[in-house]
């Protein structure tokens, strides 16, 4: 399915690595520092997490339950506050420039987030975005996160879900990920998607898409 590029109503946004930026091996550093508990390099990818990670993420597991697993194999006296404390390393801030596209898009188009994400980061996502003058409640009309959802990206299921809740067709809306196995997962889910690639000029490539067929 092809999106309607002269008529596009909504922007479905990925949150880390397209709009927050992410430190995969200071996150790393944090759980071995805090808790002595090395299992985290088996754990953690910039897109699709694995082990208890991912079913934290695919709501197969609390917060509660991930922070009890990871103390179970961390330096005696580890405290659950610091599984927090060291998931909030992988979450390091927003660009000012994409802190102000979200407000000038916001004005023309109906933003929605698209994340697979968990509890326990989820508050330290909402303080960036809160401390940027974006709150997610705010800046988003929907914020669609894997652990409600109880599904991953790229799940066929996950995307069709997203887009009967948006309710429009969905050739006037697309999706940015900056994983091309979600991008392709999205395409065949009948949700038009394109691949950003972290750290490149991501208001370009919104306007590169809305420009063609103007």
């Amino acid at each position: 399915m092809k999106m309607n590029k002269g008529n596009i109503k909504a922007i479905i946004f990925d949150m880390g690595g397209v709009i927050v930026d992410l430190d995969i091996e200071d996150c790393k550093r944090a759980f071995k520092e805090y808790l002595g508990y090395y299992r985290i390099d088996e754990l953690i990818d910039p897109c699709h997490q694995k082990g208890i990670y991912g079913d934290l993420e695919e709501g197969k597991i609390s917060g509660d339950e991930f922070r009890r697993i990871v103390l179970q194999d961390s330096d005696p006296g580890a405290l659950a506050e610091n599984v927090d404390k060291a998931m909030w390393h992988i979450l390091t801030g927003i660009s000012p420039y994409k802190v102000e596209m979200l407000k000038r898009l916001s004005e023309s188009y109906d933003l929605y987030l698209l994340s697979n994400n968990n509890p326990v980061c989820l508050p330290r996502a909402k303080a960036i975005f809160e401390d940027a003058g974006i709150p997610l409640e705010k800046i988003f009309r929907k914020c669609f996160y894997s652990f409600e959802m109880k599904a991953l990206k790229p799940s066929k299921a996950f995307y069709k879900a997203v887009v009967r809740e948006i309710g429009i067709p969905a050739e006037q809306m697309f999706f940015i990920d900056d994983s091309q196995k979600n991008v392709d997962g999205a395409i065949a889910a009948g949700l038009p998607a394109v691949y950003y690639e972290p750290g490149t000029d991501l208001e370009a490539l919104i306007n590169n898409v809305l420009e063609e067929g103007r």
